[in-house]
């Protein structure tokens, strides 16, 4: 059976978390460490993936820096999205060999945690295949607790938003990047972008379909759970001192 250790790190900014997750690849190729789960929340940032296309950034970077929101270009697939405080970021440094060597379903399984993770809370979610534009988990603003369908599908009572993004990066199908979903989250810093280059969709978060939203570590231990069955592995929750050296702390 595979096996994790999960780490809390708190809030961190985005630069710090990306060089700990390439330094962590790096181990991982090696083989000098395990799998190993990121969870976190990120100060305001806004992060252009490989696709993205700087018109989706609706402000000038001047702008974002007075409203302390920092702008990142960075390796993983996408567009545009932003990440804040009251946001659940999941980064597996996984390695997908021998058995799960296929992007798609990585992707696909990454959403599979957050439909998960929604529905503990009472919102029913769901993905879609076969759309790159469409992926990340959706809900129905108009009625949370029942998924409302395809949201490619014009008309109908339906409010789709999305609730989680997936944006990922494999280097000889060791994982890095992941998955972000909305817990309490200042949904206004998406108004500075066009998220994910959606225009045509809203952005939600627990909170705002009525959900409880307790503290995101209490949502980053509670998607353990969901790593474990979507990938049929056995995670751990590692202590506050192992994550200190994994940080790099003195």
């Amino acid at each position: 059976m595979r096996r994790f250790a999960a780490h809390w790190l708190g809030r961190v900014r985005y630069a710090d978390a990306l060089a700990l997750q390439e330094r962590l690849l790096e181990q991982r190729l090696a083989g000098a460490i395990d799998d190993t789960l990121l969870l976190l929340e990120h100060e305001p940032v806004v992060t252009m993936g490989r696709s993205a296309h700087h018109e989706n950034v609706l402000v000038p970077r001047a702008r974002l820096e007075a409203l302390g929101v920092e702008l990142h270009e960075t390796g993983r697939g996408g567009d545009v999205t932003y990440h804040g405080p009251g946001q659940l970021v999941a980064y597996p440094i996984f390695d997908l060999n021998p058995d799960r060597c296929d992007v798609r379903r990585y992707v696909r399984d990454l959403a599979r945690v957050m439909v998960g993770l929604a529905g503990d809370f009472g919102i029913a979610a769901s993905f879609l295949e076969g759309d790159p534009k469409l992926v990340g988990v959706w809900v129905d603003e108009a009625s949370p607790s029942k998924w409302p369908g395809d949201p490619r599908v014009e008309g109908g009572a339906t409010r789709t938003a999305k609730i989680g993004a997936i944006g990922v990066r494999l280097s000889r199908w060791v994982t890095m990047h992941g998955l972000a979903l909305n817990v309490s989250t200042d949904l206004d810093g998406f108004g500075l972008i066009v998220p994910c280059g959606l225009s045509q969709y809203g952005v939600t978060s627990l909170k705002r379909l009525g959900a409880e939203a307790p503290p995101v570590s209490e949502v980053a231990w509670a998607s353990v759970v969901h790593f474990e069955r979507v990938f049929d592995a056995a995670g751990r929750r590692a202590a506050d001192e192992e994550t200190a050296r994994l940080r790099g702390a003195p």
